[in-house]
């Protein structure tokens, strides 16, 4: 048999064929960003390459060359007794490394030699990448999407999630970002993809989505985080029909004390975000923030950001760039509960396969306060 050499297009094409998908490159290549399911590998790990790249520069490339592949059948070695001898002939795996050369070339030719279906990536890498650019330059164009707005604290996302639970179509930008989109959006713990990998969960969610139904987005910012949304998309949003969801203060400030509960329960990291805005509100302000945290007060904290920070920004960033937010039509919500997200979804959903009913105006019934932390202070109007 002989390793066959398939382009990224046919590959992506195929991704479902293989049994694997290996990325024979480095460790931190891989964590960067990889092709979907892949596992990765490492012909050569981040010290090893630097190893050969030394030696390359400061002795000689057949030097280089010489200890390199020492290295790599080494690794190689313990790759397939770690992960191969148990398989059946007719595994059928795709090897990749960023340029389809050296890397890849040395394993699947090992793999090909056992007898293993062995698929390597013409390009390597560099080429999935270039095919990821241009389909988001492309897909965006293609979907009809909706675009739920709303003040900060009004459940977006939530009313996002419960749509997905009605079969309604959702690109959940957040979600893929592991960022809630503002300067507290971050969840202490977490880290946010790289904006490769980002990109790629982003290309691999618009691809599995249908152009002839409808997709419900949230309106986000040109970044999310520390991650920038790609600008095809961006404007295809921004041009989107808008449904503005509306709620009282004293229920924004509960959701988002839910939402946000790591930062009653750590009041320093709260602070800690706060610090943030000092650009935006000021010095005295966000010390008065700092102070009313640390006595207890988190609630008046999230009232005042909403109040006097988020949503001014909010009213003008809307206004500014999506051209559907003046003619929106509104949800109005009592609260951020279950029940009440659920109905309204139910409506939406229902609402974009039958246009001649409208959208439901007026406030849903009251529902338990689903939205409150246990042990945090009240929501103040």
């Amino acid at each position: 048999m002989a390793v066959q050499r398939i382009a990224a297009d046919d590959a992506i094409a195929r991704l479902r064929e293989f049994d694997a998908v290996i990325d024979a490159r480095s460790e931190s290549e891989y964590s960067l960003d990889h092709l979907p399911g892949a596992v990765n590998w490492p012909t050569l790990n981040d010290a090893e390459r630097a190893e050969i790249g030394t030696t390359d520069r400061q002795v000689s490339a057949f030097e280089a060359r010489k200890r390199g592949a020492v290295i790599a059948a080494r690794n190689i070695a313990r790759h397939l007794e770690q992960h191969a001898l148990a398989l059946p002939r007719e595994w059928k795996p795709l090897v990749y490394c960023w340029r389809g050369g050296q890397r890849s070339g040395a394993l699947a030719t090992l793999l090909d030699a056992i007898g293993f279906r062995t698929c390597a990536l013409e390009g390597g890498y560099r080429e999935f990448r270039r095919a990821v650019l241009r389909d988001l330059e492309a897909l965006p164009a293609a979907l009809a999407f909706h675009v739920i707005a709303g003040r900060t604290g009004s459940g977006k996302s939530r009313l996002l999630t419960a749509l997905a639970a009605e079969g309604a179509q959702v690109l959940d930008l957040e979600a893929l970002a592991r960022h809630r989109g503002s300067v507290l959006g971050l969840v202490p713990g977490d880290t946010q993809p790289a904006q490769k990998a980002f990109e790629t969960s982003l290309w691999q969610a618009l691809r599995g989505l249908d152009p002839m139904r409808p997709v419900w987005a949230e309106s986000e910012s040109r970044t999310i985080g520390r991650l920038r949304v790609p600008e095809p998309l961006l404007a295809r949003l921004r041009s989107a029909p808008c449904v503005v969801v509306q709620m009282p203060a004293a229920a924004r400030v509960a959701l988002l004390m839910h939402d946000y509960g790591h930062f009653v329960r750590d009041t320093e990291a709260f602070c800690e975000r706060l610090a943030a805005l000092r650009e935006h509100r000021g010095a005295e302000a966000v010390a008065r923030w700092q102070a009313l945290a640390r006595a207890g007060e988190h609630a008046a904290v999230v009232h005042e950001l909403l109040v006097l920070h988020y949503d001014p920004v909010y009213e003008r960033s809307m206004a500014r760039n999506y051209t559907g937010f003046a003619s929106a039509q509104a949800l109005e919500l009592a609260d951020g509960g279950t029940d009440s997200l659920a109905h309204a979804a139910r409506h939406l959903h229902r609402q974009l396969s039958h246009p001649a009913s409208g959208l439901l105006r007026g406030p849903h019934p009251p529902l338990p306060a689903t939205a409150e932390v246990a042990g945090a202070p009240p929501a103040r109007p």
